[in-house]
């Protein structure tokens, strides 16, 4: 074994850790860092599959970096920022890494690929939208696929529907909601000093203002009120041992502790858990009613 290979700090005279904070910076810094032979690799997977060495890790990793930004800018279209879509895509790259198994006979990258762009669907899903458009695994994957075909097509006509339909196997239906949903955009509730005259198109300019409406402050207190005289009757309800459990491990300020309840009662600090958690079970069952 290499041993060198492994614990090398330095690459070719620059240092395995690449700058944060400026994307560009990174990108040509991961572009200069030497990219392991079929030899290396094959020699670093298996030091970190046998040994759990991290300086493997740790180069396994770094090698593959411009490979996570070529994966990353090939989402661009979508509007993040491509600094975000790489660190998402190095985590992916991390996981892999982590599972990746020489015996397998195939190079990192092929099997990184997968957790790359795995992680940078998610990412991509959770923050594209204010309200997600893709929850299913289906969806999903007609998400990213449709948004490749209206790169090509535009606009889709029924024939094209239905062809992305059969490709995909969902309905037509499931591919024209995607195309509406990929059409629209979020919209600011308000909108800012700088804008044009036409604030009435926003969601502000219509949505009524309840705050100071007297009929709702009026509902919100008699509501209130009722809750209150609820929840009053249903402890009212408990026997004295399991009303004091629960003002002193709710109510006051204070938080007396398990140990401490049992120590007053005479009794195991397990068996004050159980009367707390049967007293609350006691007040949602009257509260539901």
């Amino acid at each position: 074994m290499n041993k060198a290979l492994v614990a090398g700090i330095q690459t070719g005279g620059l240092p395995l850790t690449p700058p944060v904070g400026n994307a560009t910076a990174y990108i040509q810094a991961v572009n200069r860092l030497p990219i392991l032979s079929a030899e290396e690799e094959h020699e670093l997977a298996v030091y970190l599959h046998r040994d759990h060495d991290l300086n493997a890790a740790r180069r396994l990793v770094l090698s593959h970096l411009r490979f996570v930004v070529y994966v990353a800018r090939s989402y661009a279209g979508y509007g993040l920022p491509l600094a975000d879509l790489i660190q998402e895509g190095n985590i992916g790259l991390m996981k892999a890494v982590k599972r990746f198994d020489p015996a397998v006979g195939v190079r990192l990258v092929s099997f990184a690929v997968h957790w790359i762009r795995a992680e940078i669907h998610e990412f991509i899903l959770r923050n594209w939208r204010i309200v997600k458009v893709a929850t299913t695994k289906a969806q999903r994957k007609l998400f990213f696929n449709l948004r490749g075909a209206k790169k090509r097509l535009g606009w889709m006509n029924p024939q094209e529907v239905d062809s992305i339909a059969r490709d995909l196997g969902v309905k037509p239906e499931t591919v024209r909601e995607m195309e509406s949903r990929l059409s629209g955009h979020d919209l600011a509730f308000d909108m800012g000093v700088d804008d044009n005259d036409d604030a009435r198109q926003v969601p502000a300019g219509y949505l009524p203002d309840q705050r100071y409406d007297p009929a709702v402050a009026v509902e919100e207190e008699d509501w209130g009120r009722h809750n209150t005289k609820r929840l009053r009757g249903a402890l009212e309800g408990l026997d004295p041992r399991s009303r004091d459990i629960l003002a002193r491990r709710w109510l006051a300020e204070e938080k007396t502790t398990l140990q401490e309840l049992a120590n007053q009662y005479g009794i195991s600090a397990e068996r004050i858990r159980q009367l707390e958690k049967n007293a609350i079970g006691r007040l949602r069952a009257a509260l539901a009613t």
